[in-house]
């Protein structure tokens, strides 16, 4: 009798346990190898993202966590995002570790179709964001904001926990090598910005720009044969506009700043001797301000001043720009403006100002309170 009731407890226990096994979440998987071990790609709903991966919090030491602090700032621009292009945004996959076994069944014995199933993980499991924090922050505010975005799905790469030391070092390896491509060739490709779109209009509008600006780099090499960036253009250009990231630019405004630069361009000598290749771009980096960012910037914000206050007449004003002295050996001049007391050039809020104000005078715009404000600070 006491070996039937042991035996009648043990498959009670063993009865219990596969009830609890039983509670699982289950994805269709793909299932793989990297480095020995195996791994697993499904497709997760975004409604079931925030409850199921688990973000360990920056109230946790450096030491304990395989993941850098969430930076929360960096968080609602991603909602936003998600929120605002439902029929066309993308999301790349998130990684995770699951802190546990897992139980995959292949569809087939054999052939293409065993690496093809059902991955079980249990629901008492922890599993672990490695990379993609920041992602299922941003899809828990989206899907609360627009429900419908949680019946959409995301790829999940799911790898078996060997450890804290294991998640910390994936952490390290997956951000190791991660290249965030430079803001001239997002401009190039992005279609949803209104900047990036005014940037490439004036590029393909304007003939000097169309000649001399580099669609890659945010910065140029000595040898470059270009003068200018996609990206310094969209910041000239949203200054002169006086947009920000988030405006909206109608094709009547991008026709007025590709019309403003080509006015620019046509009284500016070095450009056009650049573009007829009667000097060399790489001399011009080197020997004058209107050759580098902070002189396109300065001229962007000069030219806002300036439409504003000459909305008729504009263009004849801008004949003053062929009466700057824009050689960096002219030290008097762009000393604390566009370069620091070392030469260098500098490009902060106040340089740029500082340097929109020799062009300002130029042209005869009069200085707004700030730009005067910045301006007597110098003076003094």
């Amino acid at each position: 009798l006491p070996a039937a009731r042991k035996l009648q407890q043990t498959g009670s226990f063993h009865m219990a346990t596969s009830l609890l096994n039983e509670y699982t979440h289950k994805f269709p998987a793909v299932r793989g190898m990297q480095a020995g071990r195996p791994c697993y790609i499904a497709m997760c709903p975004m409604r079931l993202v925030p409850k199921l991966f688990v973000f360990d919090e920056e109230v946790v030491p450096p030491e304990l966590r395989a993941q850098r602090r969430l930076n929360e700032s960096r968080v609602p621009d991603i909602a936003q995002y998600l929120v605002e292009n439902p029929d066309s945004y993308t999301l790349s996959a998130i990684t995770a570790s699951v802190d546990g076994a897992v139980n995959f069944e292949p569809m087939a014995d054999t052939g293409p179709a065993i690496n093809l199933g059902m991955l079980s993980i249990a629901m008492d499991t922890q599993i672990l964001v490695n990379d993609g924090q920041h992602r299922r922050a941003a899809i828990e505010q989206a899907v609360k904001e627009a429900h419908e975005l949680g019946h959409d799905n995301i790829p999940v790469l799911f790898f078996v926990d060997d450890g804290l030391a294991r998640s910390q070092q994936m952490f390290a390896d997956l951000n190791k090598h991660a290249v965030r491509p430079s803001d001239s060739l997002s401009t190039l490709y992005d279609q949803r910005d209104g900047g990036s779109a005014l940037a490439r209009y004036v590029f393909d509008s304007v003939p000097c720009f169309t000649a001399l600006t580099d669609l890659e780099s945010n910065s140029l090499s000595k040898r470059s044969s270009k003068l200018f960036t996609l990206s310094s253009i969209k910041q000239a250009s949203r200054a002169l506009l006086g947009k920000t990231a988030r405006d909206r630019i109608s094709k009547d405004e991008m026709d007025v700043a590709a019309e403003y630069w080509d006015a620019v361009c046509s009284n500016m000598r070095d450009w056009q001797d650049a573009m007829a290749r009667k000097v060399s771009t790489s001399e011009l980096r080197e020997q004058s301000i209107h050759a580098h960012g902070i002189g396109l910037a300065a001229l962007g914000a000069a030219g806002s001043d300036l439409i504003r206050q000459f909305p008729n007449d504009w263009k004849t004003k801008l004949s003053g720009l062929q009466d700057i002295d824009w050689s960096r050996s002219n030290v008097k001049l762009w000393r604390g403006r566009a370069m620091d007391n070392h030469g260098k050039l500098s490009k902060t809020r106040s340089n740029t100002v500082l340097t929109a104000n020799v062009v300002r005078r130029a042209l005869g715009v009069s200085l707004g309170a700030e730009e005067q404000q910045i301006e007597d600070q110098l003076n003094s």
